[in-house]
């Protein structure tokens, strides 16, 4: 199963405004695993870069103005992501301004591309609790340091994290058993050991003379019931 972790950096918040995408992501997962493919690139936007904007990502117009336009990368963009599912934190926004530079550069848009908005999981697994990026890396214990603006590649990949553990955590290995006996499994992607599992003794829970009796005189009542074959074999 392969699926494509994206995120977008972006002049504002509204394409049909004049905001533009300056920076893009797409990080690859088989599985539920990183594969260590992605698909990176910055956008010369050619307009202005608003001071809020750049406080968010500081990328300024004089770095973007040596990169190229969206339309030059939308065609391998297409191709990176084929029709694979698109895992994204709050897909609407990314959404928006994607379909609106697939147009302008003479795509189709992705209306009916397959969509993972990572939000409504997080808001299905903590209900009331904060699911922004930096709030459910925390939750679960991700790594932030380098994080110390937003960057599109960055945040797939912390993205990329957050969503395998919402889906239920990596899979690290499996263990096996043998012969009643514990051994340590290994993961085949990681070369990880892991921790044996325990076996816990089997409980037996004795009848009393009473429960017998109570028991035989219950089942008297029902002289075809299946039990009593069970019983006679």
């Amino acid at each position: 199963m392969r699926e494509i972790v994206l995120d977008t950096e972006t002049t504002g918040l509204d394409p049909n405004s004049g905001h533009k995408i300056v920076e893009i992501a797409c990080v690859e997962l088989k599985n539920h695993m990183p594969t260590g493919r992605h698909f990176h690139h910055y956008l010369n936007p050619q307009r202005d870069m608003p001071a809020e904007a750049f406080k968010v990502h500081g990328l300024s117009v004089e770095f973007l103005s040596a990169f190229g336009l969206f339309e030059s990368i939308a065609g391998p963009f297409l191709d990176f992501i084929e029709t694979s599912p698109l895992v994204i934190h709050n897909a609407g926004f990314d959404m928006k301004f994607l379909n609106y530079e697939l147009r302008h550069a003479g795509f189709p848009a992705l209306n009916k591309h397959p969509i993972i908005d990572t939000i409504p999981l997080a808001r299905k697994a903590f209900p009331g609790a904060q699911v922004n990026l930096d709030a459910l890396c925390r939750r679960f214990k991700i790594d932030l340091a380098a994080r110390e603006k937003h960057g599109a590649l960055l945040d797939a990949q912390l993205l990329a994290e957050v969503y395998l553990e919402l889906k239920g955590g990596k899979q690290h290995g499996m263990v096996f058993m043998n012969n009643g006996e514990n051994i340590t499994g290994k993961s085949e992607i990681l070369g990880e050991e892991t921790a044996p599992k325990k076996l816990w003794p089997v409980r037996v829970f004795p009848l009393t003379v009473q429960e017998q009796k109570d028991h035989t005189a219950f089942m008297a009542k029902y002289p075809k019931a299946l039990w009593h074959q069970l019983k006679n074999d």
